[in-house]
């Protein structure tokens, strides 16, 4: 595997702004990320460094990041592990200790640049990571009910922080993590801000995104190598390991969805959010069996 040394994004355009001076080192993943990047990179103007770590896109994100002073670094994947992020993590040449991850598709508040200029200003205490809660766009609509809250732990101090290893291997899901967690050495709190996440524009997007978390799913469900999480993951890890084994994955997924998290307040789209992440589930299903055939087959 290899990278480009770190550089500044290409862009014959003038820098929208300078970087702010908020001491925490932000990494955004990225691949032909165009029509996210600039509001994802607005939303953290306020932070002192900035990596866009690509994936040789080929449509404007470089040169987007550019505008925005980021930094930009290529990011060759070899089809093993380390992936995109917990890569980063282990060769950008941080000048801060704290990190905070953020995808093309998220966008933090403005209210955050105070309270992240607190907790990366004051000395250093018992808390080495936090979680921060994020809303979903489906449809134009934010959903109030339907996999919300819904939280991911995204800033933490760099040298006590990195992905959990879950399988070895490729698993034809692509090169950034998808079901990876940050396992944080230490005590972790909680944001009060709350993210915005925009992963689901089309229907067509939250389909193509979930066709390769399936297959992922499916790898790991064949895996026995794969491993249960540690830490605070390890109560979620454990959920998705049962609920690999048990009968009616897709009825239980929709009714998890749509009745526990009472994403039938979410109105239609609610309806609809629930039926495609049913559908989802369907489709890991799907995929193990056909996985398990071609075993089989092979033997």
């Amino acid at each position: 595997m290899t990278s480009q040394s770190p550089t500044r994004g290409a862009d014959p355009m003038a820098h929208v702004a300078p970087p702010g001076n908020v001491p925490v080192s932000v990494v955004i993943p990225v691949k032909n990320e165009a029509s996210n990047l600039e509001r994802c990179l607005r939303s953290v103007l306020w932070a002192d460094e900035v990596f866009v770590v690509d994936s040789q896109s080929t449509d404007e994100t470089v040169a987007i990041a550019g505008r925005f002073a980021a930094r930009v670094v290529q990011f060759r994947y070899d089809g093993t592990w380390p992936k995109k992020k917990n890569w980063a993590l282990e060769h950008l040449p941080f000048r801060h200790e704290w990190v905070m991850l953020l995808d093309a598709d998220e966008a933090l508040p403005p209210s955050a640049e105070d309270e992240f200029r607190r907790i990366t200003s004051s000395p250093p205490g018992p808390v080495r990571g936090y979680w921060i809660n994020r809303r979903f766009q489906f449809m134009g609509r934010w959903l109030k009910h339907a996999y919300y809250p819904n939280w991911n732990l995204r800033l933490f101090l760099h040298r006590f922080g990195r992905f959990e290893r879950i399988v070895e291997g490729e698993t034809e899901s692509g090169d950034v993590e998808i079901h990876e967690h940050v396992l944080v050495d230490g005590e972790t709190g909680r944001l009060d801000s709350e993210m915005d996440h925009y992963a689901f524009p089309t229907v067509s997007a939250f389909v193509e995104k979930h066709n390769r978390y399936s297959s992922w799913e499916a790898y790991v469900a064949l895996d026995p190598s794969a491993k249960v999480a540690h830490g605070p993951s390890r109560a979620r890890s454990i959920v998705r390991y049962w609920a690999r084994r048990v009968p009616f994955r897709p009825l239980l997924r929709f009714l998890y969805v749509y009745v526990w998290n009472r994403g039938f307040l979410d109105g239609r789209e609610g309806y609809y959010f629930a039926r495609l992440h049913a559908l989802y589930e369907f489709l890991s299903v799907a995929k193990t069996y056909e996985r398990q055939r071609k075993r089989q087959s092979t033997k």
